[in-house]
């Protein structure tokens, strides 16, 4: 039977990059309710201060990082404020990413496009995991958390560039993660599927007058909150994962289950939506 302490991330030092919004935040936040010591890591100094702040303010343990991930400097900077602050680090959770900078058509992407999306969403988890998982390794204790998408599942137009970076962090976790085992280092990976936060504000982008069809768009009936994924990422960084490494846990509304079906508003499910509502059946 598992202890029903089995979630607690007591004595635990964790830093999150990006985690001065959205699933970031929302993680290093609840890390933090589970007993973690935690460094809050963002490239805007206020935002990292105030989620650092509001921890504080709960009774939690948090420093405040400004760092950019994107480069070296930055990545010196939040490994030397989590070693100088705590010593070491348990958790490392490399969260930064965006699909927009740079997205189109890859035919009319240009290489500073490439350069720009492969520094924002795949080269600073090897900077970030290089530089901090030494320690772990030394120590024979550790767990990284890898945050991809949804999208390496499956193919998204016009995100061509994006798609390739979000599926090498795949790769990069399952063969990370054999590497490090034996020195009792965990690797694995969350995938999330379209997430209502300040960056993508999905709810926002949706007109009103289809609001009433989101429910219909996941099987799950909406979509993701950050919430959603800080819940996987404490599965993840806790004992309940203790046997876990080298995956990446889509957390997805049930997305790939449904693999191009949808739910009509009579309860029935079709892969042709526009077939169906015109009365004809698909073969």
């Amino acid at each position: 039977m598992l202890d029903r302490n089995a979630t607690s991330l007591d004595n635990k030092i964790a830093l999150v990059t990006g985690s001065g919004s959205g699933i970031g935040r929302s993680i290093v936040e609840t890390f933090a309710a589970h007993g973690a010591s935690v460094v809050v890591v963002d490239c805007e100094a206020n935002l990292a201060s105030e989620v650092a702040g509001a921890i504080l303010d709960r009774g939690g343990q948090a420093v405040a990082c400004h760092a950019d991930v994107k480069t070296p400097a930055g990545v010196e900077a939040l490994t030397r404020t989590a070693l100088d602050s705590y010593g070491r680090l348990d958790i490392l959770v490399n969260n930064v990413g965006h699909f927009m900078p740079g997205a189109g058509p890859f035919l009319r992407t240009s290489e500073d496009d490439w350069e720009s999306l492969y520094e924002t969403n795949l080269k600073h988890i090897f900077r970030c995991t290089h530089a901090l998982a030494p320690q772990m390794v030394e120590r024979g204790s550790g767990n990284i958390i890898n945050i991809s998408t949804i999208e390496t599942f499956r193919g998204i137009p016009d995100n061509a560039l994006y798609s390739a970076f979000k599926t090498a962090i795949i790769g990069f976790t399952r063969s990370f993660a054999l590497e490090v085992a034996p020195n009792g280092v965990r690797v694995n990976g969350i995938a999330p599927e379209t997430t209502d936060t300040s960056q993508v504000p999905v709810s926002r982008w949706v007109p009103q007058k289809y609001a009433d069809q989101v429910p219909y768009m996941l099987p799950l009936g909406r979509f993701g909150k950050p919430d959603d994924h800080a819940g996987a990422a404490l599965f993840l960084a806790s004992d309940l994962s203790d046997w876990v490494t080298g995956i990446t846990l889509p957390v997805d509304g049930g997305a790939i289950a449904a693999s191009g079906f949808y739910r009509l508003p009579s309860g029935r499910w079709t892969n042709a939506p526009i077939l169906k509502d015109a009365g004809i059946q698909p073969g």
